[in-house]
């Protein structure tokens, strides 16, 4: 048997035990599960962009972890077993994969593709098939709302509701930032400058995806840039005997600025 097979059957052994023997796992149910899985894939996510590959291994570790959980539940009421999630989910991939696999509507014949975005183009035409009624029916509703707006793009571009060039979705946000200003300037009602402001972020993000900038590692990147000159400016401050809460904005940017000259970005 191949190590990994072994390592697996180890590890869905394990989770028996736990169940049974563990005064914890025992009582866990996908409820109570669910708010600790998104901690372990934000755990994950921070992993990856710290680029520590150790911590990678023990993240992951972490999710599978969960998804056998979940599966051992499953199985304990008669819905679903862990042959039954990981069988579905090869014949989601095959059936997803025809320029590999085959179309098996077409004397299983390759479906041909050149790139990526006409495989994410087949995907999403794909799901329809399996029974979403929505093009957008697959985006999760609890999604952070930055990841939501970009999976929307993505969808909908899938099926060819799209911009054809960058610089028409430039514009867009120019048009949406102008429309802001004019809210802004008339005094307009809370809702209206709400509105018009969720109108530009949607277009950034679009226009990001149009240039391939992910927009939710670039404001994460710079979120983690923010922190680390502010705590140079903390510490820096300390050094001199000072506290931030007595010095003017002057004077805390002579240490900011100091922190962008050494290109402070990591702690």
């Amino acid at each position: 048997m191949k190590p990994e097979l072994i390592a697996f059957e180890r590890l869905l052994k394990i989770m028996d035990d736990l169940r049974e023997k563990c005064p914890w796992d025992k009582v866990q149910t996908f409820e109570t599960l669910r708010h600790l899985t998104i901690e372990e894939v934000y755990e994950l996510s921070d992993a990856i962009m710290k680029e520590n590959k150790s911590e990678i291994k023990k993240e992951i570790g972490d999710v599978l972890l969960h998804i056998v959980f979940y599966a051992k539940i499953g199985s304990e009421t008669n819905d679903f077993n862990i042959t039954d999630v990981i069988n579905s989910l090869c014949e989601k991939l095959i059936f997803r994969h025809p320029h590999i696999y085959g179309d098996p509507n077409n004397d299983g014949k390759l479906v041909e593709v050149n790139n990526q975005e006409q495989v994410k183009e087949n995907w999403e035409k794909l799901k329809i098939k399996e029974g979403n009624k929505s093009v957008l029916g697959g985006v999760p509703v609890s999604l952070p709302a930055m990841i939501k707006a970009q999976r929307i793009q993505e969808k909908v571009r899938a099926v060819g509701f799209d911009w054809d060039e960058p610089s028409q979705v430039w514009d867009k946000v120019n048009e949406e930032l102008a429309e802001f200003k004019t809210e802004m300037d008339n005094n307009s009602d809370f809702d209206k400058k709400e509105d018009e402001f969720g109108d530009i972020l949607f277009s950034l993000i679009n226009y990001a995806r149009f240039v391939g900038i992910n927009p939710e590692d670039a404001l994460e990147k710079t979120n983690r840039k923010f922190i680390h000159r502010f705590q140079y400016l903390e510490q820096a401050a300390k050094n001199v005997g000072k506290q931030l809460s007595d010095m003017t904005l002057q004077e805390m940017d002579v240490y900011w600025n100091e922190a962008k000259k050494n290109k402070i970005t990591k702690g």
